[in-house]
């Protein structure tokens, strides 16, 4: 009777995935294609091996919320025994599985031997591992630079176009499944998760057996870490961000229990194909990525709920090889967050068809005609974070752009600083065939290689506010050379402070390459210009209000000769004004690239004394026309200038289109700018 109601239940999942795959099929072009099947299984694995290995900890009764920690700092781990100890790759991936292993055993000891509440203690060394990893990189140390070999585990194909860490996945699930399934000890976890006292009366080796699934989980974490970094070429403390809570929402869709003794592997795998298609398909449908996010959320929500309300208490012992049932509200509640997921889909692309010009045609560019001139494009353009002011003013005249030049844009992102994410965003837009490509990148080697499959795909590339690896892309449009931005913000500090005295920058993240230009930049001219300025401290703000008001109120602090703070980010100018403000500082004054519109009130006021910056909105909008017109063979090598719509002409040299000179607001003329 078990295994017949199982076998029910997993049919019942499989049919929601199917359903899944029917109407993401009809409503998204591409979505039921052979590359785009392999791209939902190259961004199934990492998450794949996390889950896996979350399968027996629940199933036992457990939890571990530090994989994803564990990933950051086997992450970084790998990249210091690489970069720093020069250990040959292979070694280097032995010794970072050890890091793994050993901080599994960190959380068994506890757990298992000490008899600490899972939650408690995966929950300190949530905060230990990502700490560490902080820690070893001062959270903006990445590393890169891997060999293309190692490259091709997370970035390569093998016979019939299948990713390269394919096997590897293959090899863990059948692993898992012969523990959990096919074993001893897989019945042992099962009876542990139903009644752990009871299990101890049995004569079970209760303890050994916990840590045991908790060990195994710190490896698998390490190898997901592994094929992460191969997968997007650099190794960060942020790896594995978020994993912990996909994961276990993954085996929890899949039929497993939160109080512990129901789960199984095929479960998990199912779960997590639902996960990865639902987020595929959303990306596709060219809607906000976060809808993925907001429509797992509710699922995970509604299971656990209804998970607990139907629980009923449990006197037999599960056997490995039988299997409980996933139940039908489970099921009901999966199938109505794909149907509404789907039905999103399917009203926004017919919106879309009803709002095109009679006779416009909608289908894949391979199916439409050759003359890009005689359809309508779509252009896909990418921020580094939706949520930034600074790019919130740029989608403006990107969308005025795309309604004067008659092409469908998408604009979609990472909701904060995720190079992961935007590469992820870009494979979606590769299967999805749009004409152009449009990225403000985060990190240069890790999006670069996605970005040269778009090109290879003949699909035109271009950076804009932040640049690519040159041969990544066709064109960079850049907003001013480092040289003006870097040379005028220093003029202005010396301006300031009368030629002397010291100053701290506020960045956004240490390793954004543009801003590291910018300071490259300011060294130089202090060196040369300006001898009598000293800069004393550069700190990150991560591109967060909150963190430059932080980070600003921490060097007002520690270095009370500072009278000057150059913020050159977007968000942390407020913040650093809002810190001086409070602290009383009048003898500090504030000055940076950001936004007029969110330092009026700081400018009239004398906190803030100069805002430097080109207009983001116009900058948007010459990122859309340049797209257009390479797309459409305007913009092509030996072109030296092109008409921007109202921007009019702009320079174009070698393979950058230059918005022009930044612009210098003070208390004098900044009310004339709105953006």
């Amino acid at each position: 009777m078990t295994r017949r109601r199982s076998t029910s239940g997993e049919v019942w999942l499989l049919a929601v995935l199917a359903i899944e795959l029917l109407l993401f099929g009809a409503t998204t072009p591409h979505f039921l294609s052979w590359a785009n099947g392999v791209e939902i299984i190259r961004f199934s694995v990492e998450l794949g091996l996390v889950a896996l290995a979350l399968t027996p900890v629940i199933v036992a009764g457990g939890i571990d919320l530090s994989v994803g920690a564990m990933m950051g700092l086997a992450a970084v781990s790998f990249g210091i025994f690489w970069h720093d100890w020069h250990l040959p790759i292979p070694i280097a991936v032995m010794v970072t599985l050890a890091v793994g292993a050993a901080g599994g055993a960190l959380n068994a000891a506890l757990i298992a031997r000490a008899g600490v509440p899972a939650l408690i203690v995966t929950l300190g060394s949530m905060a230990l591992f990502r700490g560490l990893a902080e820690g070893l990189t001062e959270a903006a140390v990445g590393y890169s630079g891997f060999p293309r070999s190692f490259l091709f585990l997370g970035q390569g194909y093998l016979i019939l176009g299948l990713p390269a860490q394919l096997p590897i996945f293959a090899a863990v699930v059948i692993g898992y499944a012969v523990l959990l399934h096919r074993s001893i000890i897989g019945r042992a976890l099962y009876t542990i998760g139903l009644n752990a006292d009871a299990a101890r009366y049995a004569g079970l080796p209760v303890a050994r057996r916990l840590a045991l699934v908790y060990v195994l989980s710190g490896i698998a974490a390490s190898t997901a870490a592994v094929i992460y970094a191969a997968h997007t070429g650099q190794a960060r403390s942020d790896a594995g961000t978020g994993y912990e809570l996909s994961a276990i929402t993954a085996v929890l869709l899949g039929g497993a229990s939160v109080a512990g003794g129901r789960g199984t592997i095929h479960g998990t795998l199912i779960g997590l194909f639902i996960l990865a298609v639902l987020q595929n398909g959303l990306q596709l449908a060219a809607l906000p990525s976060e809808l993925a996010g907001v429509l797992t959320g509710a699922v995970l929500i509604g299971v656990v709920v209804i998970d607990r309300l139907r629980a009923r208490p449990q006197a037999v012992v599960i056997h490995a090889e039988e299997e409980v049932p996933v139940k039908n509200a489970q099921v009901a509640v999966l199938c109505g967050a794909v149907l509404a997921g789907s039905l999103i889909v399917a009203g926004t692309n017919v919106w879309l068809i009803r709002s095109l010009p009679v006779g416009t045609q909608t289908g894949p560019p391979a199916a439409r005609a050759s003359d890009t001139s005689a359809r309508r494009l779509v252009i896909a353009m990418m921020p580094k974070a939706k949520g930034d002011p600074y790019f919130v003013s740029a989608r403006k005249g990107a969308e005025e752009a795309a309604t004067e030049l008659g092409i469908d844009l998408i604009w979609d992102g990472p909701t904060s600083l995720d190079a992961a994410k935007q590469n992820d965003l870009v494979e979606s837009w590769i299967t999805r065939q749009v004409d152009a490509i449009a990225v403000s990148v985060q990190n240069p080697a890790s999006i670069s290689t996605v970005l040269r499959k778009a090109r290879g795909r003949g699909i035109k590339v271009l950076t804009w506010d932040a640049d690519a690896e040159p041969d990544a892309r066709d064109y960079f449009i850049n907003q001013a050379t480092p040289e003006g931005i870097g040379n005028t913000l220093t003029d202005e500090a010396a301006r300031l402070l009368g030629g002397r005295g010291d100053f701290a920058v506020v960045t956004s993240a240490l390793t954004a390459p543009n801003q590291n230009s910018w300071l490259a930049v300011i060294r130089k001219r202090l060196a040369e210009q300006h001898p009598d300025l000293r800069l004393v401290t550069v700190r990150p703000s991560d591109d967060d209000r909150d963190k430059a008001f932080a980070e600003t109120q921490t060097v007002l602090r520690a270095n009370p000769t500072v009278k000057l703070i150059m913020a050159i980010a977007a968000p942390a100018v407020p913040g650093a004004a809002e810190a001086v403000r409070q602290a009383g500082r009048t003898d500090v004054k504030v000055m940076g690239l950001s936004l007029p519109n969110i330092n009026k009130k700081y400018v009239h006021e004398d906190v803030v004394q100069v805002v430097v910056l080109w207009n983001t909105t116009n900058l948007g909008y010459l990122t859309v026309q340049a797209a257009t017109m390479a797309a459409r063979g305007a913009l092509a090598a030996g072109v030296t200038s092109i008409q921007a719509g109202r921007l009019g002409a702009m320079d174009v040299r070698g393979a950058e289109v230059l918005l022009g000179k930044p612009l210098v607001m003070t208390k004098a003329n900044i009310d004339q700018f709105d953006f």
